[in-house]
C-alpha cells in the first residue's frame, strides 16, 4: 500500500515516511498543497497524512477538495492545530481522523492503520492461497503452522499477487507501489524479489506458485 505524507516540516515528513516504510507502506512526502495536488493527479494512494499549515495555504482547502472526488483515500489530518473547534472543523471538512502535534509515532502508525481496517479498505483481511495465509494487519506470513520470514518487498508483492489472485499484476504496478519517489529503482529489481519470494515459498512447501508472464508482470495460483 501506499501513502502521501503532505507535511511542510522536512524533519517531521522523514520520520513519518520512515515509520510508515518500516511498517510495510511505500512512503511518498510532499511540503506544499502545489506538490500534493500533482502526485494526487498521477497517483493512486491507499491513504493521506496531512498537515494544516502549509506554506501555500491551508491542508483544509486540500482535504475539501479530495473529499470531492469519487474515490478519495482516507485523510490523516496531523497538526499543532489543537483546540476543540479545530478538530471539529477538520472532521468536519471531511478527515478520517485527526492527530495533535506532538504525537507518538506508534500511535499515528496505529491510527494509519486503523483507517486502512474500515470496511472497505485494504487491511483487515487474511488472505489465502492453498496452505499459505497472509495476515494483512500483523503482516505476518505462515504455511501451515510454519511463519515464512520475507523481507518487507516480498511481502508487498506477495500481498498485491494474493488481492489479485489468478489474475496478472503488471510489473508497473508493483514498482508503483513498492517504491516512492525519489527510490532508486534498478530495472531488476521486481524479477529479484519475485525470486526470492518464489525460493522461499517453495523452501516452505507452500501449496501456491507464482507465475511470470514474460514481458508483463506476475499472478499466484493454488497448485496440487
Amino acid at each position: 500500500m501506499r501513502l502521501l505524507i503532505v507535511e511542510d516540516e522536512i524533519r517531521i515528513a522523514q520520520l513519518v515516511a520512515e515509520a510508515l516504510r518500516q511498517s510495510g507502506f511505500a512512503a511518498d512526502a510532499v511540503n506544499c498543497i502545489a506538490d500534493a495536488d500533482a502526485v494526487l493527479a498521477s497517483t493512486v494512494y491507499d491513504a493521506v497524512v496531512l498537515d494544516l499549515g502549509l506554506p501555500d495555504g491551508d491542508g483544509l482547502g486540500l482535504l475539501a477538495a479530495l473529499r470531492r472526488k469519487p474515490e478519495a483515500p482516507p485523510v490523516l489530518v496531523l497538526t499543532a492545530r489543537d483546540t476543540v473547534e479545530d478538530r471539529v472543523a477538520g472532521l468536519d471538512a471531511g478527515a478520517d481522523d485527526y492527530l495533535v502535534k506532538p504525537f507518538a509515532m506508534v500511535e499515528l502508525v496505529a491510527r494509519v492503520k486503523a483507517l486502512l481496517r474500515r470496511p472497505g479498505g485494504p487491511l483487515g483481511l487474511k488472505l489465502e492461497a492453498g496452505n499459505l495465509a497472509f495476515d494483512t494487519v500483523g503482516r505476518d506470513v505462515t504455511v501451515g503452522d510454519l511463519v515464512v520470514p520475507l523481507a518487507r518487498q516480498e511481502v508487498a508483492i506477495l500481498e498485491h499477487l494474493l488481492r489479485r489472485m489468478g489474475r496478472v499484476v503488471p510489473k508497473a504496478v508493483l514498482e508503483e507501489k513498492l517504491y516512492g519517489m525519489g527510490d532508486e529503482l534498478e530495472s531488476n529489481a521486481i524479477p529479484v524479489h519475485v525470486h526470492h519470494l518464489r525460493r522461499k515459498l517453495i523452501e516452505a512447501n507452500a501449496r501456491c506458485v507464482i507465475h511470470t508472464v514474460r514481458g508483463v508482470g506476475y499472478f499466484l495460483e493454488d497448485s496440487p
